[in-house]
């Protein structure tokens, strides 16, 4: 009698755990599969440590020119956009980064940079951001503030992670509009 009820008392309990942490998680045996999950707030500050990281480790290493760099986190996942010299820096930037405690993945969307870059084109290039950024900052379908832009020589970088298909379409478009924009280059990833 005594080990059929502690069998039972064990049973439920097991059961019990089971379904508050199915509850808890939004989980439903029968529900079909639904869309990704949200982050969670305790995510987004997790991400926004391991960023700050990165960037301080990047800016500590005197072979990387970490200012030429964009550093976006999701899900412990860090994503390099920018401009850098050579394939050594791309390389390092990826070291370094592995390195930093927190990052479980990282993207590589570096590029090299092609010729070299005046004091005119680099004023041009921060003008030509700004208006990037202002045109996705006035589209309320696009959530630019999860987007990056780096801009080389007229050639515009978009990266950051992004809700779906439709976004990506929508912030190219709006780049390529941007007087002054040559081309764009699409870095962005979709959050998972």
């Amino acid at each position: 009698m005594r080990v059929e009820r502690s069998i039972f008392v064990s049973g439920a309990t097991l059961a019990g755990a089971l379904c508050v942490l199915f509850a808890g998680c939004g989980y439903h045996p029968y529900a079909q599969a639904a869309a990704p999950a949200s982050t969670t707030v305790g995510t987004v500050i997790d991400d926004t440590v391991v960023t700050t990281k990165v960037k301080s480790a990047l800016l500590a290493d005197p072979d990387i020119k970490s200012f030429d760099l964009k550093v976006e986190t999701r899900k412990g996942v860090v994503q390099l956009s920018g401009f850098v010299d050579s394939q050594a820096q791309i390389d390092r930037a990826l070291t370094v980064t592995r390195a930093v405690q927190g990052v479980a993945g990282v993207d590589n969307n570096i590029s090299l940079k092609s010729g070299t870059a005046t004091v005119g084109n680099a004023v041009d290039d921060s003008i030509i951001t700004a208006k990037v950024k202002s045109a996705l900052l006035a589209d309320p379908n696009v959530k630019s503030l999860d987007i990056g832009v780096v801009t080389r020589k007229g050639e515009v970088q978009l990266s950051g992670f992004v809700d779906g298909h439709s976004q990506i379409a929508q912030a190219l478009a709006i780049a390529r509009k941007v007087d002054g924009v040559t081309s764009v280059t699409d870095e962005m990833s979709i959050k998972k």
